[in-house]
């Protein structure tokens, strides 16, 4: 059993933006295997099914990005899966350009506050997470300012490239090939 929880803000008016790439990610996986994520538990959307011949339940945490923790905690510990082993968490990163992804086995919150607090529910930094660049916050912005506007049209081609490989991906991590998605897929990606 593989948790893939991607992170994000509940409700209409955040569809779309920089700080919900892990919910799209979600919706991306949803359409591709056929998963329905509209059951109401722990906090979250959640949806069950099959990808890459390992049982996975898909999950949208719905307590806001900041308090994700609550949400994955309570999944991880009904499902009783090891989070170093069985969890994969996907969300926004300023630091990456605009569909760039980076994948890690572990690492701190690098400033994410829904990692942060993810981080403080499961007492442990090591679990996988698939991180898509949002691009990096122009001068004299507002970092939430930022993180919850929306992309431009040039942007979201790039992005609905990056949810393709962040897809792909989550296949390769689930087939047990975690190495081999990052060797592929955190490579800078050619102008």
């Amino acid at each position: 059993m593989f948790i893939i929880a991607g992170l994000g803000n509940p409700s209409a008016q955040y569809e779309g933006t920089r700080h919900n790439v892990g919910f799209d990610v979600i919706d991306r996986l949803s359409e591709k295997y056929n998963i329905s994520v509209d059951s109401k538990k722990h906090k979250a959307l959640v949806g069950k099914g099959v990808i890459a011949g390992q049982k996975v339940i898909l999950a949208k945490p719905q307590t806001f990005m900041n308090l994700s923790g609550e949400s994955i905690r309570s999944i991880v510990d009904y499902y009783k899966v090891d989070p170093e082993l069985e969890l994969l968490v996907i969300y926004d990163d300023i630091s990456l350009d605009v569909g760039q992804l980076r994948i890690r086995e572990k690492g701190s919150a690098g400033g994410h506050n829904g990692i942060k607090n993810i981080i403080a529910n499961l007492g442990t930094q090591t679990f996988p997470r698939i991180k898509i660049g949002v691009g990096e916050k122009p001068k004299g912005y507002d970092l939430a300012d930022y993180v919850l506007g929306h992309f431009s049209k040039a942007e979201r081609e790039l992005m609905e490239e990056g949810y393709e490989e962040a897809a792909n991906a989550v296949e390769m991590i689930l087939s047990g090939d975690i190495g081999g998605a990052m060797s592929r897929y955190n490579r800078k990606k050619k102008d």
